[in-house]
């Protein structure tokens, strides 16, 4: 599975949302840049942290004109209820088929106490308003990856 890099098209994807509704990337199209991320797992340590500092964020990513977008295979039940207990503000999409996590090459194995399984690897992809892949980041860590994220969104504008 080939990584994608900036420069590359970001590939489209139609998932439901936290709230059942379909969105896909095509939505922000020539309207809005997106942060694209892609965690593990809801309501687990790391991927709680990463959440939450977006959710910090969220107004200076708004002023940026820029939505934030969390991708996991959880569903739209476990993304409500993640939310619901963290007070959590940005848009969680459920890719419980895993289309998008394979599309962007997120779903690699991983090695956690000597054994090896499928899973994704948290990472965070930051998509112009034409849908081009701006910055690829691969196995990111939670704790002050919002921020990054933000300085890197503020350098484009």
């Amino acid at each position: 599975m080939a990584l994608l890099e900036a420069g590359n098209r970001a590939p489209n994807f139609e998932l439901s949302n936290d709230d059942m509704h379909l969105t896909s990337l095509s939505d922000f199209a020539g309207k809005k840049t997106v942060v694209l991320y892609f965690y593990p797992k809801d309501d687990t340590p790391g991927c709680t942290t990463e959440a939450i500092e977006f959710t910090t964020h969220q107004d200076a990513f708004e002023k940026a004109n820029t939505v934030v977008l969390g991708v996991s295979r959880d569903d739209c039940v476990s993304h409500a209820a993640f939310k619901d207990k963290h007070g959590l503000t940005v848009m969680l999409l459920a890719d419980t088929e895993g289309e998008a996590t394979q599309a962007y090459g997120v779903w690699q194995e991983k090695e956690k106490d000597g054994v090896k399984k499928m899973g994704i690897v948290r990472s965070t992809f930051v998509i112009d308003r034409e849908g081009v892949v701006r910055h690829a980041l691969y196995n990111v860590h939670a704790k002050g990856h919002a921020e990054q994220i933000l300085a890197l969104v503020n350098e484009m504008r």
